[in-house]
């Protein structure tokens, strides 16, 4: 600093004139853009930690704390100042993968439990308990080869096709078992085990292709929903496909081996159902279009209530923490800025659930991104839900946040979650759930008309944290020079504007090197000099004749209000109107705004709306499955036809699939739960084990019928002789999603709907496969008979 400041600026008969003599040198410091507050008390400085693409986020979460640990313990920091984790995406991956791990091995137990009473021998039993780890050991085995991580969806797909990867050993450990049963010996055993297995090996392959094909409309899903669910798709296939090899090489192997030409113990389960299914078929055979109509009505209720479903994209997840921005006025200083944000946190921390809330401001959240001081990024951790001592959800408690901050005035704020809103933000652009986008090219029609939108939205039920995106209110000081007077004085415009940007934001002149640093020197007129119209109005800017012209006499300088941003999309001006929806779903609340604003806002011509967020999600993953659904069903009829050599018994076997809507639409209804991507895929779940049981059923009475057996006999045997199968497959099916259907860690939000659609369209299915299906089968085969005549 001495060094400068002994600068010779001039020399005047032997008299110099240092640097100092004119300004005030100093270390100066950058202008400051932000700050972060711990609970709104504490200031502190806050950093963030990336991870490399393609990384576990569990390990570098794990070697990064370490590595915290070490620098802390080490007091390589001053005294005083200490490295704090706040949050750790760790924790939310833990704690959804320990959801889904508990709910595959409470799954897995059930299956055992119910396979046992079912079948009611150890040895059947223990051959398909040694099938399901063999199963999931080349599952893992083949993930691991293929780069497929263990996450909540991989594992979520695990733990869905539980039933689904031993049904095929379930089908030929039951048939060997019978028919070891009624009559074979050990002499013959070899042979009575491969005519079991040979009989059901064609409708066991074909339908765990069948399953596989149900899944092709998941793995074409784009965006984040392919993303999610793509792993989901792949496990299940990997899982099946497994599963397949296992049961034409291995099963039979272990039949074998283990089960014994001996009669069956019989099951108390077993026994009952086939009391009560016999006398029941035999009323259904009797009484076809009665009992088909009823299903009828029960089909068309079920196709209204699903009218009455509501729909979402993906249901949220529940992070354990959250995510919230802040709006100011623009141009609000940042002491300002920091009064009302600690005074915001400090209403947060009222609330007892709340762990700690770290503020950043001019920044986003969780995220990098630069913004103004009058923006602020929240992140709040919220305690386990174990040591809450209110009894209420997330979403209450969200409210109660937002009532509490709505008494501040002039802030505007959206809640969102850490991992929620950078998804959204990086698909959609935003953060909300929920995008308006108003185009057109004048910015002050696009503000007068987005502020009538926004009066509507916030009409309707079931809005919350709306924010119309800030356009005007930005003040700007203006000079507009004047050059019929600067032209008098033999000046120029470049003149007038080297002195202003000089004197008011500052002009590096040179550089100061110390080792290998540089360091700009900057020229700037002091803080009095520049911080008022009046200030600046009296900078003297120097002519060529050496008068100094006060900058009042050569430019009119003035506040004015201009524009915050102004946000282009395709080369469009438009304006963002954000919102996230509560309390219910946000199909039906796009679907009353669309109405709401069509009939109070109208639009000139050239401006035009577009819905983005979770609601663009949607609607572009349901159109993608709408399209490649009935591609997936044709391939399943396809399949069908191959098995059956017969379009009459594929179609038979596919008229299951409406059915099989009944109990899913149902219990989604009747749990309260929307229509989303999840539910969507259970739907898809459930139609693949509901044909798989239709082959079953179907391919039995089938070959009966080939082997000359009377055309009610052989459905009556047939039936019969595959309720086991069906009911083991189904209940298997059913139990093992249960741990999902009740579980309630982290990550169950988005398994629920599934497990709930496959579960009770299980219900239904199973019923329809074993009661409908028959006498169905009867009216197809008697047409036939009387169509040959």
């Amino acid at each position: 600093v001495s060094d400068i400041e002994n600068v010779v600026l001039k020399s005047h008969e032997g008299t110099p004139t240092y640097i100092r003599d004119v300004a005030q040198v100093k270390i100066g410091e950058a202008v400051r853009m932000g700050a972060s507050m711990k609970n709104g008390v504490d200031e502190s400085v806050g950093g963030i930690v990336m991870m490399l693409r393609g990384e576990n986020s569990r390990d570098v979460v794990k070697r990064v704390i370490e590595k915290v640990n070490e620098i802390n313990e080490n007091n390589i920091l001053p005294d005083g100042i200490k490295m704090v984790p706040y949050y750790d995406r760790s924790d939310i991956v833990n704690a959804s993968v320990n959801t889904v791990n508990k709910a595959l091995i409470e799954g897995s137990l059930l299956v055992l439990l119910v396979l046992y009473l079912l079948l009611r021998s150890f040895r059947g039993s223990f051959v398909v308990l040694i099938a399901l780890p063999l199963s999931l050991l080349v599952t893992f085995t083949v993930m691991k080869l293929v780069g497929l991580s263990a996450n909540l969806m991989s594992l979520g797909g695990l733990a869905i096709s539980i039933g689904m990867i031993i049904d095929a050993t379930i089908i030929q450990v039951e048939n060997v078992q019978r028919h070891l049963s009624e009559g074979g010996n050990e002499h013959h055993k070899l042979l009575t085990v491969l005519k079991a297995v040979l009989e059901v090996r064609k409708p066991s392959i074909f339908g765990e292709l069948i399953i596989a094909i149900t899944f092709i409309p998941i793995l074409s899903l784009e965006g984040i929903e392919g993303k999610m669910f793509g792993p989901l798709a792949k496990t299940v296939a990997i899982a099946l496909l497994s599963s397949l090899f296992l049961s034409i090489f291995v099963i039979p192997v272990l039949c074998s081996m283990f089960l014994k030409s001996q009669p069956e113990k019989e099951s108390i389960i077993m026994k009952y159902a086939t009391k009560i299914y016999i006398p029941l078929l035999e009323y259904v055979m009797k009484k076809k279009i009665m009992i088909l109509s009823v299903a009828g009505v029960f089909l068309i209720a079920a196709l209204f209530l699903f009218t009455r479903l509501g729909t979402e994209f993906i249901p949220t997840m529940d992070e354990g923490a959250f995510d919230m921005d802040v709006a100011l006025l623009p141009g609000v200083s940042l002491s300002k800025s920091m009064e009302v944000n600690q005074l915001a946190a400090q209403k947060m921390k009222e609330f007892e659930e709340l762990d700690v809330v770290v503020s950043r401001i001019g920044q986003t959240g969780v995220a990098m991104d630069t913004r103004g001081v009058d923006k602020t990024g929240y992140v709040g951790i919220l305690k386990p839900k174990s040591e809450w001592k209110r009894d209420i959800t997330r979403e209450e408690l969200t409210n109660e946040m937002r009532a509490s901050l709505e008494t501040i005035p002039g802030i505007g704020f959206g809640f969102s979650q850490p991992i929620q809103c950078r998804i959204d933000e990086l698909v959609a652009g935003t953060k909300a759930q929920l995008i308006l986008k108003l185009f057109g090219e004048d910015i002050d029609l696009l503000k007068s008309k987005a502020d009538e939108i926004a009066k509507v939205l916030s009409s309707i039920e079931g809005g919350t944290d709306l924010m119309t995106e800030k356009v005007s209110g930005q003040p700007y000081l203006t000079i507009n020079i004047d050059r019929s007077k600067i032209a008098r004085y033999g000046l120029n415009i470049n003149d007038v504007q080297n002195v202003i940007e000089i004197a008011v934001a500052g002009k590096a002149a040179s550089k100061f090197y110390e080792e290998n640093r540089s360091f700009d020197i900057n020229v700037r007129m002091p803080e009095e000099k520049r911080n008022s119209i009046e200030a600046i109005e009296n900078i003297l800017v120097p002519t060529k004749a050496g008068m100094n012209i006060p900058l009042a006499q050569l430019a009119e300088i003035k506040m004015i209000e201009g524009p915050v941003q102004i946000s282009r999309q395709d080369g469009i001006r438009r304006i963002g109107i954000e919102m996230n929806i509560s309390g219910r779903d946000i199909g039906s609340f796009v679907a009353e705004a669309k109405q709401k604003i069509k009939e109070n806002v109208q639009l000139p011509a050239g401006y035009y709306l577009t819905w983005g967020g979770q609601f663009e999600n949607q609607q572009r993953a349901m159109n993608k499955l709408m399209i490649i659904g009935p591609i997936a069903i044709g391939l399943i009829l396809l399949l069908l036809f191959v098995t059956f050599k017969s379009v009459r018994l594929a179609f038979l076997v596919i008229s299951n699939l409406p059915f099989a809507l009944i109990g899913g639409i149902f219990s989604l209804y009747i749990s309260g739960l929307y229509l989303s991507v999840p539910a969507s895929v259970g739907f898809i779940v459930l139609f693949g084990v509901a044909v798989l049981n239709g082959v079953v059923l179907v391919s039995q009475i089938s070959q009966l019928r080939e082997e000359g057996m009377e055309l009610q006999e052989a459905i009556r045997k047939g039936s019969l002789n595959r309720l086991r199968p069906v009911l083991m497959t189904a209940s298997i099916a059913i139990f093992s999603l249960m741990p999902m259907l009740f579980a309630s860690g982290a990550g169950s939000e988005i398994q629920k709907p599934l497990a709930t659609v496959v579960v009770g369209g299980l219900i239904t299915s199973t019923l329809l496969t074993l009661l409908i299906i028959p006498s169905v089968y009867s009216w197809f085969e008697k047409r036939k008979v009387d169509a040959e005549m």
